[in-house]
């Protein structure tokens, strides 16, 4: 398939064959209330290695939240970030993450999360969730049921307690990985990419380039989501000489929805930013802090913002965190105010074991036999050219994911690299690589969420600002 087959999230594809608006109508037409073939029970809860021993599964009773509360909504006053907090079991707040980042977002939250769904008007116990999975939009269909024990939901909690979206959207994205179990641990670029359909970008902080905040700035101006993640103690000397050095240990979870702003100390500007923990409680301590010398100083610059629970300079951001993932629909904010916008082409295709698995470029003999693809550029015209970056193609490549649980496997490692050409066409032999340096190269093999089996799938996207073709 080709860019052309490439759905977008109204003409999603029913995952399971199932079709939401004839399983609603039919149990409309039937007054009875939805059963999804995602089953109430510890199937779909699923295995749980290292599950605390004060919850016991076998007490876990399946309900829907009209058995919770007297007045059940999918929505109370709108999407926001404070709707939900992190259950006691899953180990889930890369996921979360993004769901606090996707909530800044609200054309996004329409996308995957479609109206006209409620616990009132045409209410039958089902509902839908659109998530885009390896190349392809899908329709998710759960029935309401959702596993308690004692009254309680087990997993994402509703910090109101009538408001059921978190919940249901955690339901939906657990059918889709194969159970709730297979929602623990994972890396938060994987579901900002699943609810957006954008291309995955990243930057490893140690060795972030010097435009990183100019990038991130342009970044959350346009429909973009972010997220970051650490695992690092870090020792810090107090600024003012009469305090002790501080010592910072920031857990390795994710932050989402990094913001950028400016404040001056002492006349000089500083960079700061803001982060949002999905856990709900603030884990830095560090400088600009409520309580810190900086903040207590340099008060009267902030202009405060509830649904940020942590701010910190640039220069800490970057030593501290370890990774900031970038999810965008489009690259366009790459070039800041570009007069023209970015391309995209599509292309899926397959390693085979013994026939296209060449493996990397140090193995000679085989690594021609990988996938090749030949993409064509054309020139920028003038009126585009004008003011933009060297920089005019993104690639990206990702593995598709074949069984029916996430965690089932371990994952491969992957990557690609890039040669220049003139005018030779058709396929390379090993005589080419040879002699030839990749003009680019992915840093490192990659093995974000690809799992690995005798054949994988896998998907080239590649955004240009320029007209281009691939084959």
């Amino acid at each position: 398939p080709n860019e052309d087959d490439v759905n977008s999230p109204t003409s999603s594809l029913n995952f399971l064959d199932q079709n939401y608006q004839e399983l609603h109508q039919n149990c409309l037409t039937e007054n009875t209330l939805y059963n999804d073939e995602f089953p109430p029970d510890n199937s779909s809860i699923g295995l749980f290695v290292d599950l605390s021993p004060d919850v016991d599964i076998s007490q876990v009773v399946w309900k829907r939240p009209s058995e919770l509360v007297s007045d059940p909504n999918l929505i109370v006053d709108g999407v926001s970030r404070f709707d939900y907090a992190q259950g006691s079991v899953l180990g889930n707040c890369w996921f979360l993450s993004a769901v606090g980042a996707l909530t800044f977002e609200k054309d996004i939250v329409k996308q995957v999360m479609p109206a006209e769904q409620s616990f009132t008007k045409d209410y039958a116990g089902i509902f839908h969730f659109r998530f885009w999975r390896f190349g392809k939009w899908i329709d998710v269909v759960i029935d309401d049921q959702l596993p308690t024990i004692y009254d309680e939901l087990l997993f994402v909690c509703s910090k109101t307690s009538n408001e059921f979206w978190p919940a249901l959207l955690e339901k939906a994205y657990a059918k889709v990985c194969g159970s709730y179990a297979d929602l623990h641990a994972g890396l938060i670029s994987e579901a900002l990419m699943d609810f957006t359909g954008g291309t995955h970008m990243y930057y490893t902080l140690n060795m972030a380039p010097a435009e990183l905040w100019k990038i991130m700035k342009c970044a959350f101006k346009s429909k973009t989501l972010m997220g970051c993640g650490s695992n690092r103690v870090v020792r810090k000397t107090s600024p003012n000489p009469g305090l002790p050095p501080k010592i910072h240990k920031v857990p390795y979870i994710c932050y989402s929805s990094p913001r950028t702003e400016y404040v001056m100390s002492d006349e000089n500007p500083v960079q700061l930013v803001r982060l949002l923990n999905p856990w709900g409680v603030e884990q830095w301590r560090g400088d600009w802090t409520r309580n810190d010398y900086f903040y207590t100083k340099y008060e009267i610059a902030f202009y405060l913002e509830t649904f940020f629970n942590c701010r910190m300079s640039m220069e800490d951001f970057t030593n501290i965190f370890e990774i900031i993932d970038i999810c965008c629909l489009c690259p366009d904010f790459l070039d800041g105010s570009a007069e023209c916008h970015w391309t995209s082409k599509r292309y899926f295709g397959r390693w085979n074991a013994g026939i296209s698995a060449g493996g990397d470029i140090i193995k000679t003999e085989t690594f021609w036999t990988n996938p090749q693809f030949w993409v064509k550029i054309d020139e920028l015209n003038e009126e585009c050219a004008s003011g933009q970056h060297p920089e005019n193609i993104l690639v990206s490549l990702m593995q598709n994911h074949e069984k029916r649980n996430r965690n089932s496997q371990e994952n491969f490692y992957i990557g690609f690299y890039v040669f220049e050409m003139r005018s030779q066409s058709g396929r390379f032999s090993s005589e080419f690589f040879i002699d030839r340096e990749p003009v680019a190269q992915t840093d490192e093999l990659l093995c974000f969420r690809e799992n690995p089996g005798e054949i994988a799938s896998i998907i080239v996207s590649v955004f240009s600002k320029n007209e281009t073709h691939l084959e």
